[in-house]
């Protein structure tokens, strides 16, 4: 029987017709069963993302070789206990709505699935803190602000441009494609704060279901003092929730203890009385703790029977002579030891032990979003087991993985900024060496991207528009922004081509995309179309290069006869004030200065320079802008330049760096460049069936490397020597540079051996 009746019928295909949108009780009449509770917002879809995008390996990290040039190397140990699989953790850079969508329908999870799934996620998404993502970053004897990328820019606008509900409609989307991703004994733990947790529980509650809630864990990070300061109207913020969810009734959990609370003490403590003969022990070994309970000992006798046990205890430790008696009166007896030989108290929801990160703790990255290696460490140890494999997708300076590789865990990491990458290699490289100082195993680490890219998910385009309509809306907004560069680029439009799409003097001018990195596809199809064309000369311009790409891509345009020139797009692009005072600056891809030291067949390599051309700031327009008795630091051409305005409105600019190493944050080498294919696994449009496929790259195998650490700014310049086996004749050697700003860089070298052996 129809739950419908001929009039509601009726409706329904009025509204269909006209294009309108159904009355909410039809949602429930139509499709059956409602949700016991549903939070509902603009925009709301059910539809997730499916496309399946491959994936690259960037770099394979596996530090082999000894700081000590003629000790063997020291290869990594992939698994535990003499155990050997094919696992290596991955670092993935890439917008993670689409990691998630590649790895839930793409080859990577089968991966995954034989290796047991993925048992835990922990994710710390934004709270809607504000879009200052600032951070101070060391350059030589100096510091500056290091902003945010256009990237992390486009994406932040992206989750709060339409408030409360384009951050649901994103965190909803990720949460639906990482349930789908949980092994069935899988749980997650979703990190949030008070301007977010309202929506966000509700929301976990319709994607794993209110069955699957296990706990709201209130961590105290007991540093905040709140808005109390500036709003003396409410209570101050001092504490952030954890949604603990299961994916199903089965899910790991391992109890955690914690040591007994201070005021429990880890001694029994005696006092006397006035008449000094009669003496009060707290007997502390429970939380049932009283401090009324009595205990008469050395020639007194316990109140009552109900002592007996505990005053048995006591004569026992005495005989052991593991009391320590105090000399004064009111004095305390000791029992050593005593926490040691106690599990402690099991851990509850409110997890007021652990604290925010100190300011002067060697654990600090002064990365914004930091959460305490302690909170990480009892999440992992309560819902996994060693050898698990654990993730984070907005990893941001890489707490999780650092936690999970110490604990022996396998994990998966991802996040969109190309700097937060960055330090979650730099820290997974830390501990990488302290396990091996240590002799204790470690894992082999990936650096991935995504392999090509579809625009219209990163393009804000009406998605209630036709397919038609959204393409050219589409096409519109990309012909707008390529214009804009242009104009700034004082290149004049070129029309009848694709890939190109400007020229300037005699050469031609190809604009890369807004909201992704330009990637080995594009440049691919601008060199092709320039082949085609018989242009000889072609600039490509773009706010950022896919890891690794531009020393492969200028070697391939060489070879097909192109001179290609990668300069960066400034973000002042969109200034429309600084385009038309001309004070736009497109800066050239650095450049790395290395050579090769060759003894016989060993080899180590020096790194003789570092050429950077990056502007973060508009100089001009910031002086311009400064007040009087001000000052600031700016990173213009390479350089960081101290700007300051006196009262009289002078102003002085004054160069802070010295040195061209300043800039260097972590260099690596490749000692065999060349000797590991670039694979990607795709699908066969004509078969339909997943095939391997070489993408005319090779995978930076990061053999040695040097990096600055928070407490050691100094950078040593030549690696290690690397032995080659006696057959050796020409060697590829790659070198890689990452800057204080988080720019990759690479360059290689090409030595001969002969007669050197």
């Amino acid at each position: 029987m129809s739950r419908l009746t001929p009039q509601e019928v009726q409706e329904i295909k009025r509204c269909l017709a006209e294009d309108k949108p159904l009355p909410d009780k039809y949602r429930y009449l139509i499709f059956g069963d409602k949700l016991e509770s549903e939070l509902v917002w603009n925009g709301k879809s059910s539809n997730v993302c499916g496309v399946v995008l491959p994936f690259q390996v960037i770099e394979h990290i596996e530090d082999k070789l000894d700081k000590n040039p003629r000790q063997p190397d020291l290869p990594c140990i992939n698994g535990r206990g003499g155990e050997q699989d094919s696992w290596s953790n991955k670092l993935i850079w890439g917008d993670n709505k689409l990691i998630l969508s590649s790895i839930k329908n793409g080859p990577m999870r089968a991966e995954i699935e034989r290796h047991g799934g993925i048992k835990l996620i922990y994710i710390d998404p934004p709270f809607d803190v504000g879009a200052d993502f600032t951070m101070e970053i060391d350059i030589g004897d100096e510091s500056s602000a290091r902003y945010p990328g256009i990237l992390e820019e486009t994406a932040y606008r992206d989750i709060w441009g339409g408030g409360a509900d384009s951050y649901n409609s994103m965190i909803y989307e990720r949460l639906c494609l990482m349930k789908d991703l949980l092994a069935d004994d899988g749980s997650i733990f979703v990190h949030c704060d008070w301007r977010v947790n309202w929506s966000l529980r509700a929301i976990l509650n319709e994607i794993f279901g209110h069955k699957n809630f296990k706990n709201e864990i209130i961590w105290k990070r007991k540093t905040g003092r709140g808005i109390t300061v500036h709003e003396p109207t409410n209570f101050g913020f001092q504490t952030d929730s954890i949604f603990f969810y299961s994916k199903s009734k089965k899910n790991i959990f391992n109890e955690q203890k914690k040591p007994l609370r201070q005021k429990y003490i880890d001694e029994f403590y005696r006092y006397t009385d006035s008449d000094g003969r009669r003496y009060r022990i707290a007997d502390l070994s429970s939380p049932s703790y009283s401090p009324t309970l009595v205990y008469e000992y050395k020639g007194y006798k316990p109140p009552n029977k109900g002592w007996a046990i505990s005053l048995g205890k006591m004569i026992q430790w005495d005989k052991e002579g593991r009391l320590y008696f105090p000399q004064k009166k009111g004095g305390r007896i000791q029992r050593k030891r005593y926490l040691d030989e106690n599990e402690g108290e099991s851990v509850q929801n409110l997890w007021d032990d652990i604290s925010s990160i100190p300011p002067n703790s060697e654990e600090r990255l002064d990365y914004p979003t930091q959460k305490p290696e302690a909170l990480l460490d009892r999440i992992i140890k309560t819902a996994s087991n060693e050898g698990n494999i654990v993730a984070d997708f907005f990893c941001g300076s890489g707490t999780l993985a650092a936690v999970a590789e110490k604990l022996g865990r396998k994990w998966i990491a991802s996040d969109l900024g190309k700097f937060a990458v960055h330090t979650t290699r730099k820290r997974l490289l830390g501990v990488q060496r302290a396990l091996k100082d240590a002799g204790r195993p470690y894992r082999a680490c990936e650096v991935l991207s995504l392999g090509r890219y579809e625009r219209q998910y990163h393009l804000s385009v009406n998605p209630n528009l036709s397919p038609q309509e959204r393409l050219e809306q589409l096409k519109a907004k990309e012909a707008c922004f390529r214009g804009l560069v242009l104009r700034a680029y004082k290149a004049e439009k070129a029309e009848g081509l694709s890939a190109v799409c400007g020229k300037k003097g005699r050469r031609m001018v190809s604009v890369g995309p807004v909201d992704i990195p330009v990637g080995r596809l594009f440049v691919s199809e601008v060199i092709s179309e320039s082949v085609r064309q018989r242009i000889s000369g072609v600039d490509i311009l773009g706010f950022e290069f896919e890891m690794g790409l531009i020393p492969d891509i200028l070697a391939y345009a060489k070879e097909k006869g192109v001179d290609l020139s990668v300069k960066y797009i400034p973000q002042e692009v969109f200034d429309i004030r600084a385009v038309e005072k001309d004070r736009i600056y497109f800066h050239d891809v650095s450049h790395i200065g290395a050579r090769a030291h060759i003894d016989r067949n060993t080899v180590s390599v020096e790194l003789t320079n570092y050429s950077l051309f990056f502007s973060q700031d508009n100089l001009d327009l910031m002086e311009a802008s400064l007040k009087k008795g001000a000052s600031k630091a700016v990173i213009h051409c390479g350089q960081l330049i101290n700007v300051s305005k006196d009262k009289q409105g002078v102003i002085k600019r004054k160069t802070l760096t010295t040195k061209w190493s300043d800039w260097v944050d972590y260099w690596a080498v490749d000692f065999n460049f060349e000797s590991k294919r670039e694979i990607i696994t795709v699908k066969n449009p004509e078969t339909g069936e997943l095939v391997e496929k070489w993408t005319g790259g090779y995978i930076f195998q990061n053999e040695w490397q040097m990096f600055r650490t928070k407490n050691k700014r100094s950078m040593e310049l030549k690696s290690v020597f690397h032995e080659y086996e006696k057959d050796a004749d020409r060697k590829k050697i790659a070198v890689k540079v990452v800057d204080v700003l988080g720019n990759d860089t690479m360059t290689w070298i090409e030595i001969s051996l002969k007669g050197r052996k």
